[in-house]
């Protein structure tokens, strides 16, 4: 009889590379990711101050990413994407778990994000993830212009 369970998928999540940047740039250009430059994210990941962090799940390819820069005890989460034929699959919440673990063993105290308000599956992810909502930022976004709501998730 053939086994009928739905097998997951091995995810390695590593520190991303300047080799993983059109990747990165391809995952970025969705609505729902923050709009950067070229450089910007070439120093997000060569830069030094503040400390940031760069996380990519490789299946494969490139499937998603996170940037986040520590300043401290405080951390920030920057920039997530997942490549929408991945979304759905747990890659998100896999990424944003191991980045937790990142955070917690640096001695982080909090981390802190905004998304767009329209963006409930983001905002879904987040609160599975024990994050809490903390503001809003009107008119935050452009292209379209759009409120953020701030999160922040604090650790014992």
């Amino acid at each position: 009889m053939p086994d009928r369970t739905e097998r997951k998928p091995i995810l390695r999540i590593r520190p991303a590379t300047l080799a993983d940047l059109p990747a990165i740039i391809a995952l970025a250009n969705t609505p729902m990711a923050a709009q950067w430059s070229r450089e910007q994210y070439e120093s997000a990941m060569t830069g030094t101050a503040p400390a940031r962090f760069v996380l990519v799940i490789d299946d494969g390819g490139v499937q998603g990413f996170l940037i986040s820069r520590a300043v401290d005890k405080e951390w920030e989460i920057e920039n997530l994407a997942v490549a929408p034929a991945a979304r759905r699959r747990g890659f998100g919440t896999h990424l944003l778990n191991e980045f937790l673990d990142l955070a917690r063993a640096r001695a982080a105290e909090a981390v802190f994000l905004e998304v767009r308000e329209s963006n409930l599956a983001a905002r879904q992810l987040y609160e599975k993830c024990a994050f809490r909502e903390s503001g809003r930022r009107k008119g935050y976004y452009r292209d379209p212009k759009e409120d953020a709501i701030t999160y922040r998730l604090s650790f014992p």
